[in-house]
């Protein structure tokens, strides 16, 4: 990492609790004010749109705090303390002077996002941060319309923000290298594990890979392969269970890249490399088959498997963070 921050310290001083802002009360929103108020900073949630009446944004940190707990993973009175640094405001005026950092986590429709980072940029000090969470849309053009664009950055979490360590730190062609390194001093300090995108592409890192592996999923299953069961079942009991121990790059040089090259030059033209959305994921949308939400996807799913598959996603994350030392 460059040297410099926004965040001035003197030498030997940890640095102090910044004070966050959240643009936006969904779930990955909630999940980031979430994340800062374990940490010890105070944070204040701004609605957009309907989330006011939408859901009990209170309720849902609570919620999800409750699980930590009961995965003993923080103490009642750790959580009761996160809980009230979070409060909720109606509008951006009110956090101006308060903000070092606002993440913005509302819809992804690029003029939407273009339009708050502007009156972002217009009513908060040239010193605060302005950092989106999207997961595909341009940061350099979000950025478009704001004059102080050198402040305007990515950051794209994974859900829930609060038990994935990783957060995808994305440049642009316009943000400083101040505004980076308080960035990414920030999210470490908060117990993160940030990486530097260098480059402000589609996809940015993780979410190009995942891709590339979803791409081919589709693929088999719509070749009839193998079922979608075990395409799953093929990842979480197969490479899936070493990908977070041992990555690609590891395992490639681990195997020896003549045996990666060899490998390659064989099974390359035999895999999906279509520039288009599968037929698969479309006929199913025609079908209003959406997954979890609508109870039919690729799979079928009750109330009380969606219910039950969110619960091991949450407990299974605590415990293979715990696992790894990664919580």
């Amino acid at each position: 990492m460059m040297s410099g921050s926004i965040f001035k310290q003197k030498k030997g001083e940890t640095m102090s609790k910044k004070n966050i802002a959240v643009l936006g009360a969904g779930k990955m929103g909630l999940g980031i004010a979430q994340l800062f108020a374990t940490k010890g900073h105070q944070v204040k949630v701004i609605y957009v749109y309907d989330d006011k009446i939408r859901c009990d944004a209170a309720a849902v940190v609570r919620d999800n705090l409750s699980v930590l707990v009961e995965n003993d993973v923080m103490t009642q009175q750790e959580a009761d303390a996160a809980a009230a640094r979070i409060s909720f405001v109606d509008t951006i005026e009110e956090v101006a002077d308060f903000a070092d950092v606002v993440f913005e986590g509302i819809i992804e429709k690029l003029e939407i996002k273009q339009d708050y980072f502007a009156k972002m940029d217009a009513i908060f000090p040239p010193t605060t941060i302005l950092a989106t969470n999207t997961s595909a849309i341009s940061i350099t053009e979000i950025a478009e319309k704001s004059v102080h664009k050198e402040r305007i950055i990515g950051t794209h979490y994974w859900n829930p923000a609060y038990l994935v360590p990783l957060v995808e730190v994305i440049k642009t062609k316009y943000v400083s290298d101040e505004t980076v390194q308080a960035t990414y001093d920030l999210l470490k300090e908060a117990g993160k594990r940030p990486v530097i995108v260098k480059k402000d592409v589609p996809g940015f890192l993780a979410n190009r890979m995942q891709h590339a592996l979803f791409r081919e999923a589709l693929n088999i299953i719509e070749q009839d392969i193998a079922d979608p069961a075990d395409v799953d079942d093929a990842i979480k009991y197969g490479f899936g269970m070493r990908l977070g121990i041992c990555a690609p790059v590891e395992v490639m040089d681990m195997g020896g890249l003549d045996l990666t090259y060899n490998i390659h030059s064989y099974l390359f033209p035999h895999l999906c490399n279509s520039t288009e959305p599968s037929k698969l994921l479309t006929d199913n949308i025609a079908k209003g088959n959406l997954g979890f939400k609508t109870g039919q996807g690729l799979e079928t799913w009750s109330k009380e498997d969606v219910e039950k598959a969110n619960k091991e996603l949450t407990e299974g994350l605590i415990k293979v963070a715990r696992v790894l030392g990664r919580l």
